[in-house]
Protein backbone atom coordinates (compact mmCIF):
# COMPACT_ATOMS: atom_id res chain seq x y z
CA UNK A 1 0.00 0.00 0.00
CA UNK A 2 2.89 2.70 0.99
CA UNK A 3 6.33 3.20 -0.78
CA UNK A 4 8.96 1.95 1.32
CA UNK A 5 10.09 5.79 1.48
CA UNK A 6 6.43 6.81 2.71
CA UNK A 7 6.87 3.79 5.17
CA UNK A 8 9.86 4.86 6.99
CA UNK A 9 8.39 8.67 6.48
CA UNK A 10 5.49 7.32 9.04
CA UNK A 11 8.04 5.73 11.39
CA UNK A 12 10.36 8.53 11.58
CA UNK A 13 7.60 11.53 12.26
CA UNK A 14 5.97 8.79 14.35
CA UNK A 15 9.20 8.34 16.64
CA UNK A 16 9.89 12.49 16.66
CA UNK A 17 6.24 13.32 17.86
CA UNK A 18 6.00 10.58 21.08
CA UNK A 19 9.79 11.63 21.62
CA UNK A 20 8.30 15.37 21.42
CA UNK A 21 6.08 14.82 23.78
CA UNK A 22 7.71 12.74 26.33
CA UNK A 23 10.77 14.45 26.33
CA UNK A 24 13.07 12.31 25.36
CA UNK A 25 15.42 12.31 22.69
CA UNK A 26 15.09 8.36 21.44
CA UNK A 27 12.22 5.93 21.72
CA UNK A 28 14.09 3.76 23.84
CA UNK A 29 14.39 6.75 26.58
CA UNK A 30 10.53 5.94 27.05
CA UNK A 31 9.78 5.09 30.31
CA UNK A 32 6.57 4.14 32.30
CA UNK A 33 7.15 7.32 34.14
CA UNK A 34 7.61 9.63 31.12
CA UNK A 35 3.50 10.76 30.98
CA UNK A 36 3.46 12.03 34.51
CA UNK A 37 -0.42 11.82 34.14
CA UNK A 38 -1.12 8.43 32.90
CA UNK A 39 1.58 7.37 35.89
CA UNK A 40 -1.39 7.87 38.26
CA UNK A 41 -3.51 4.92 37.18
CA UNK A 42 -2.46 1.50 38.10
CA UNK A 43 0.10 -0.08 35.97
CA UNK A 44 -1.62 -2.95 35.08
CA UNK A 45 -5.37 -1.27 34.43
CA UNK A 46 -6.87 -2.42 31.06
CA UNK A 47 -8.91 -0.52 29.38
CA UNK A 48 -11.25 0.05 26.06
CA UNK A 49 -11.64 3.29 24.30
CA UNK A 50 -13.39 4.15 21.14
CA UNK A 51 -12.59 7.57 18.61
CA UNK A 52 -15.27 9.32 16.67
CA UNK A 53 -15.21 12.02 14.60
CA UNK A 54 -17.75 14.84 15.08
CA UNK A 55 -17.70 16.13 11.87
CA UNK A 56 -17.83 15.12 7.83
CA UNK A 57 -14.26 14.05 6.75
CA UNK A 58 -12.51 12.04 4.94
CA UNK A 59 -10.21 9.43 6.29
CA UNK A 60 -6.29 9.59 6.18
CA UNK A 61 -3.65 8.45 8.86
CA UNK A 62 -4.33 5.37 9.56
CA UNK A 63 -0.96 3.79 9.69
CA UNK A 64 0.28 6.86 11.81
CA UNK A 65 -2.29 5.54 14.38
CA UNK A 66 -1.14 2.74 14.55
CA UNK A 67 1.85 3.41 14.72
CA UNK A 68 1.61 5.28 17.35
CA UNK A 69 0.57 2.73 19.58
CA UNK A 70 3.18 0.26 17.69
CA UNK A 71 6.12 1.91 19.07
CA UNK A 72 4.78 2.49 22.37
CA UNK A 73 4.01 -1.01 23.01
CA UNK A 74 7.48 -1.81 21.83
CA UNK A 75 8.67 0.13 24.61
CA UNK A 76 6.28 -0.06 27.24
CA UNK A 77 4.32 -3.04 26.92
CA UNK A 78 5.10 -5.99 29.44
CA UNK A 79 4.94 -8.63 26.76
CA UNK A 80 3.93 -9.02 23.17
CA UNK A 81 0.42 -10.49 24.85
CA UNK A 82 -0.17 -7.02 26.32
CA UNK A 83 0.09 -5.39 22.80
CA UNK A 84 -2.65 -2.62 22.13
CA UNK A 85 -5.27 -4.02 19.79
CA UNK A 86 -6.57 -1.78 16.92
CA UNK A 87 -9.88 -2.39 15.34
CA UNK A 88 -10.22 0.03 12.21
CA UNK A 89 -14.04 0.38 11.17
CA UNK A 90 -13.01 3.25 8.46
CA UNK A 91 -10.33 3.31 5.89
CA UNK A 92 -7.88 5.81 4.43
CA UNK A 93 -9.77 7.90 1.44
CA UNK A 94 -13.09 6.98 2.18
CA UNK A 95 -15.59 9.17 3.38
CA UNK A 96 -17.68 9.38 6.79
CA UNK A 97 -20.52 11.40 8.14
CA UNK A 98 -20.07 13.08 11.88
CA UNK A 99 -20.31 11.13 15.20
CA UNK A 100 -18.95 8.00 12.75
CA UNK A 101 -16.80 5.54 15.34
CA UNK A 102 -13.58 5.35 13.84
CA UNK A 103 -11.65 2.80 15.56
CA UNK A 104 -11.58 0.83 18.77
CA UNK A 105 -8.38 0.60 21.19
CA UNK A 106 -7.80 -2.57 24.02
CA UNK A 107 -5.04 -2.22 26.22
CA UNK A 108 -3.17 -1.05 28.82
CA UNK A 109 -4.69 2.41 30.15
CA UNK A 110 -1.60 4.41 30.63
CA UNK A 111 -0.21 3.15 26.94
CA UNK A 112 -3.64 4.26 25.55
CA UNK A 113 -3.54 7.45 27.17
CA UNK A 114 -0.23 8.53 26.65
CA UNK A 115 -0.36 7.68 23.04
CA UNK A 116 -3.79 9.68 22.51
CA UNK A 117 -2.83 13.01 21.71
CA UNK A 118 -0.06 11.93 19.23
CA UNK A 119 -2.31 9.38 16.92
CA UNK A 120 -5.25 11.97 17.21
CA UNK A 121 -2.59 14.86 16.35
CA UNK A 122 -2.21 13.14 12.79
CA UNK A 123 -5.32 11.50 12.23
CA UNK A 124 -7.37 15.24 12.28
CA UNK A 125 -4.55 16.79 10.57
CA UNK A 126 -4.30 14.12 7.64
CA UNK A 127 -7.88 14.29 7.38
CA UNK A 128 -7.72 17.54 7.35
CA UNK A 129 -5.77 18.06 4.24
CA UNK A 130 -7.54 15.12 2.98
CA UNK A 131 -11.44 16.20 3.07
CA UNK A 132 -10.83 19.83 1.61
CA UNK A 133 -8.98 18.36 -1.14
CA UNK A 134 -11.76 15.94 -2.11
CA UNK A 135 -13.86 19.65 -2.02
CA UNK A 136 -11.44 21.20 -4.23
CA UNK A 137 -12.11 18.16 -6.40
CA UNK A 138 -15.25 17.84 -6.31
CA UNK A 139 -15.65 21.33 -7.49
CA UNK A 140 -13.36 20.53 -10.45
CA UNK A 141 -16.03 17.53 -11.41
CA UNK A 142 -17.52 17.76 -15.06
CA UNK A 143 -13.82 19.39 -16.52
CA UNK A 144 -11.08 17.49 -17.74
CA UNK A 145 -8.85 19.34 -15.33
CA UNK A 146 -6.97 17.72 -12.81
CA UNK A 147 -6.09 19.33 -8.84
CA UNK A 148 -2.39 19.79 -8.09
CA UNK A 149 -1.06 19.92 -4.62
CA UNK A 150 2.63 21.92 -3.78
CA UNK A 151 5.86 22.01 -1.87
CA UNK A 152 3.49 24.28 0.61
CA UNK A 153 3.46 21.66 3.28
CA UNK A 154 3.61 21.59 7.27
CA UNK A 155 7.41 21.23 7.63
CA UNK A 156 8.28 17.79 8.44
CA UNK A 157 4.96 16.45 6.71
CA UNK A 158 6.02 16.70 3.27
CA UNK A 159 5.36 12.79 2.28
CA UNK A 160 2.22 12.90 4.65
CA UNK A 161 0.17 15.80 3.26
CA UNK A 162 1.44 14.40 0.03
CA UNK A 163 -0.99 11.22 0.48
CA UNK A 164 -3.60 12.89 2.00
CA UNK A 165 -4.00 14.36 -0.74
CA UNK A 166 -4.37 11.53 -2.83
CA UNK A 167 -7.04 10.35 -0.09
CA UNK A 168 -8.93 13.12 -1.37
CA UNK A 169 -8.64 12.32 -4.98
CA UNK A 170 -5.77 14.81 -5.92
CA UNK A 171 -2.78 14.24 -7.70
CA UNK A 172 0.51 14.85 -6.28
CA UNK A 173 3.01 17.70 -8.19
CA UNK A 174 6.68 17.05 -7.29
CA UNK A 175 7.50 15.81 -3.88
CA UNK A 176 10.30 18.26 -3.73
CA UNK A 177 13.55 20.01 -5.61
CA UNK A 178 15.35 16.69 -6.52
CA UNK A 179 12.34 14.75 -8.81
CA UNK A 180 11.04 17.24 -11.87
CA UNK A 181 12.10 20.56 -12.69
CA UNK A 182 10.17 23.96 -12.08
CA UNK A 183 11.41 26.88 -13.58
CA UNK A 184 10.38 29.88 -12.22
CA UNK A 185 11.38 33.89 -13.27
CA UNK A 186 14.48 33.90 -10.71
CA UNK A 187 16.06 30.82 -12.29
CA UNK A 188 14.66 32.36 -16.05
CA UNK A 189 16.63 35.29 -15.38
CA UNK A 190 19.99 33.81 -13.89
CA UNK A 191 19.69 31.17 -16.62
CA UNK A 192 19.66 33.20 -19.41
CA UNK A 193 16.05 32.92 -20.54
CA UNK A 194 13.17 30.34 -20.91
CA UNK A 195 14.87 28.72 -23.88
CA UNK A 196 18.83 28.20 -21.77
CA UNK A 197 17.08 27.23 -19.12
CA UNK A 198 15.21 24.32 -20.85
CA UNK A 199 17.80 22.99 -23.25
CA UNK A 200 20.40 23.05 -19.63
CA UNK A 201 17.74 20.96 -17.73
CA UNK A 202 17.44 18.55 -20.59
CA UNK A 203 21.64 18.14 -20.88
CA UNK A 204 21.77 17.56 -16.87
CA UNK A 205 18.84 15.30 -16.62
CA UNK A 206 17.48 13.92 -19.89
CA UNK A 207 14.54 11.74 -17.74
CA UNK A 208 12.81 14.43 -15.73
CA UNK A 209 9.63 16.25 -16.20
CA UNK A 210 10.39 20.05 -17.11
CA UNK A 211 8.00 22.52 -15.82
CA UNK A 212 8.08 26.59 -16.80
CA UNK A 213 6.51 29.22 -15.35
CA UNK A 214 5.29 31.85 -17.43
CA UNK A 215 4.06 35.22 -17.12
CA UNK A 216 2.87 36.18 -20.63
CA UNK A 217 1.64 35.26 -23.98
CA UNK A 218 4.84 35.99 -25.24
CA UNK A 219 6.97 33.75 -22.84
CA UNK A 220 4.78 31.06 -23.23
CA UNK A 221 5.02 31.01 -26.99
CA UNK A 222 8.48 30.68 -26.98
CA UNK A 223 8.57 28.03 -23.45
CA UNK A 224 6.20 25.86 -26.34
CA UNK A 225 8.70 26.35 -28.77
CA UNK A 226 11.54 25.11 -26.46
CA UNK A 227 9.21 21.96 -25.97
CA UNK A 228 8.39 21.94 -22.21
CA UNK A 229 6.66 19.20 -20.94
CA UNK A 230 4.23 21.61 -18.70
CA UNK A 231 4.01 25.05 -18.31
CA UNK A 232 2.88 26.80 -15.68
CA UNK A 233 0.28 29.90 -16.01
CA UNK A 234 0.86 32.40 -13.76
CA UNK A 235 -2.02 34.47 -12.41
CA UNK A 236 -3.28 34.63 -15.98
CA UNK A 237 -6.59 35.84 -16.38
CA UNK A 238 -9.22 33.42 -17.45
CA UNK A 239 -9.33 35.30 -21.06
CA UNK A 240 -5.25 35.07 -21.11
CA UNK A 241 -6.11 31.34 -20.27
CA UNK A 242 -8.13 30.34 -23.21
CA UNK A 243 -5.46 32.45 -25.63
CA UNK A 244 -3.02 29.61 -24.14
CA UNK A 245 -5.00 26.39 -24.93
CA UNK A 246 -5.47 27.63 -28.03
CA UNK A 247 -1.95 28.59 -28.23
CA UNK A 248 -1.01 25.19 -27.19
CA UNK A 249 -2.91 23.34 -29.36
CA UNK A 250 -1.65 25.05 -32.53
CA UNK A 251 2.10 25.04 -31.62
CA UNK A 252 2.77 21.47 -29.42
CA UNK A 253 -0.50 20.04 -30.71
CA UNK A 254 -1.46 19.36 -26.86
CA UNK A 255 1.74 17.44 -26.25
CA UNK A 256 2.68 20.59 -23.39
CA UNK A 257 0.62 20.38 -20.41
CA UNK A 258 -0.96 23.51 -19.20
CA UNK A 259 -1.04 24.22 -15.48
CA UNK A 260 -2.60 26.96 -13.71
CA UNK A 261 -1.00 28.67 -10.30
CA UNK A 262 -1.43 31.81 -8.26
CA UNK A 263 -4.23 33.51 -6.37
CA UNK A 264 -6.76 30.49 -7.08
CA UNK A 265 -9.64 30.14 -4.56
CA UNK A 266 -12.54 27.49 -4.24
CA UNK A 267 -14.76 30.12 -5.78
CA UNK A 268 -12.53 30.64 -9.00
CA UNK A 269 -11.77 26.99 -9.34
CA UNK A 270 -14.52 26.24 -11.99
CA UNK A 271 -14.01 29.66 -13.68
CA UNK A 272 -10.48 28.68 -14.81
CA UNK A 273 -11.27 24.82 -15.65
CA UNK A 274 -13.66 25.23 -18.08
CA UNK A 275 -11.22 26.80 -19.99
CA UNK A 276 -9.65 23.36 -20.60
CA UNK A 277 -6.23 23.66 -18.64
CA UNK A 278 -4.96 20.24 -17.23
CA UNK A 279 -4.07 21.18 -14.06
CA UNK A 280 -4.68 22.99 -11.28
CA UNK A 281 -2.42 23.40 -8.64
CA UNK A 282 -3.75 25.01 -5.17
CA UNK A 283 -1.27 25.31 -1.95
CA UNK A 284 -4.22 25.83 0.23
CA UNK A 285 -5.41 22.36 0.29
CA UNK A 286 -1.76 21.78 2.31
CA UNK A 287 -0.90 25.10 3.75
CA UNK A 288 -4.11 25.90 5.47
CA UNK A 289 -5.17 22.70 7.88
CA UNK A 290 -8.37 22.92 10.02
CA UNK A 291 -7.99 19.86 11.60
CA UNK A 292 -10.77 17.57 11.38
CA UNK A 293 -12.85 17.37 15.26
CA UNK A 294 -11.87 13.98 17.01
CA UNK A 295 -12.75 12.52 20.44
CA UNK A 296 -11.27 9.68 22.15
CA UNK A 297 -13.31 7.98 24.84
CA UNK A 298 -12.91 5.46 27.24
CA UNK A 299 -16.27 2.62 27.79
Amino acid sequence: MFSAQLTTDINQAVTRSLCEDLGVNTLNDITSSADITAELIPANEQSVATVITREDCVICGVEWVNQVFEQLDSVLADSAAQNTEITWFVNDGQTVKANTTLFELKGNARILLTGERTALNFLQSLSATSTVTAKYVERLSGTKTKLLDTRKTIPGLRLAQKYAVTCGGGVNHRIGLFDAFLIKENHIAACGGITKAISTARQNHPSKTVEVEVEGIEELTEALTAQADIIMLDNFTPEMIEQAVTLTQKISAGKTKLEVSGNMTFDTLTTYAKSGVDFISVGAITKHVNAIDLSMRFV
